[in-house]
């Protein structure tokens, strides 16, 4: 009935997949759990090798990484259950009835479900806050706030799909692994008419990156954002930021804008590595990131 596929690098999965083992078992389904580590090469794999002694469940290690849409297409090729659910390994269920919600959902239905993702409550220390506060205001979003935009709200460290999603929409291997697969795979799902819902079905995100980090990954995303856009993979209104660059580029404004980037990139990072970062500047410190890449990035 469903198969649990975990992509994991370097990180110690071994408490989720027991948590999520416990929780398949109680509900009394065929389930199995898959976790594959790609190519980290990890000491923290000795510990994962301990998922292998869990009922129904499986991990092995990839010896070079394939990157994050080459691993999530081969776990869905190792699945044997009709319907899959992907976590990332850096989250753990909000409670006990994280499958127990899912199970309602699994009919008939070619689909895709969302659960979505919380953070925890306690304010981290300084150097992880700006993650922290990214994540609280702009990912974790109830369902009926989520299902207004449902593709673009679907992120892919929780979701449910039907093994025949997978059949029609894969995760883009060709592109760089450089962030925003899980943007395009949301877009072609669209494409193909392939409908996406939103339940509140949590899990916690744990593994909060440092705001060095945080932005780090930002700019990366940022440059995968705009190799897409260039690439005609996603049209320009798809996410806030495409539309943003499109009137900056169509007004003339693109260079100016990257000019007050580079210009104020000190201070704008004062800020956001600080104890109150401001997300207004964090956007626009990415549109300007994006005005400043030269043409072919």
């Amino acid at each position: 009935m469903l198969s649990v596929l975990i992509p994991t690098y370097n990180f110690n999965v071994y408490p989720l997949a027991a948590a999520i083992q416990k929780q398949c078992a109680g509900s009394n389904i065929a389930f199995e759990i898959i976790v594959i580590d790609d190519g980290s090469g990890s000491a923290l794999n000795a510990e994962n090798d301990k998922i292998n002694y869990l009922h129904r469940c499986s991990f092995s290690a990839l010896s070079a990484n394939i990157g994050r849409s080459a691993i999530r297409n081969l776990l869905a090729s190792k699945a044997n259950y009709t319907w899959m659910l992907f976590l990332d390994a850096d989250t753990l269920p909000v409670d006990e009835n994280l499958i127990k919600n899912y199970l309602p959902h699994m009919d008939n239905h070619v689909k895709v479900v969302y659960g979505g993702i919380k953070y925890k409550e306690n304010k981290p220390e300084t150097m992880q806050l700006l993650r922290w506060v990214y994540g609280n205001r702009r990912e974790a979003l109830e369902a009926e706030e989520r299902q207004q935009r449902p593709y673009l709200r679907l992120l892919t460290l929780n979701f449910l799909a039907h093994k025949d999603v997978f059949e029609k929409v894969r995760f883009n291997e060709n592109i760089p692994n450089v962030r925003h697969e899980d943007t395009l795979f949301s877009y072609d799902l669209m494409v193909a008419g392939l409908p996406v819902e939103h339940i509140d079905n949590n899990v916690y995100h744990l593994g909060l990156d440092n705001s060095i980090q945080f932005i780090r990954k930002s700019e990366e995303a940022i440059a995968g954002l705009k190799f897409l856009l260039q690439e005609g993979l996603l049209p320009d209104d798809y996410v806030g930021m495409g539309r943003l660059y499109a009137r900056l580029r169509k007004a003339g404004l693109a260079a100016t804008v990257s000019f007050i980037f580079v210009a104020t990139r000190k201070a704008m990072l004062k800020n956001l590595l600080g104890s109150h970062p401001s997300l207004k500047l964090f956007d626009f410190y990415r549109i300007g990131y994006m005005c400043s890449l030269p043409a072919s990035q």
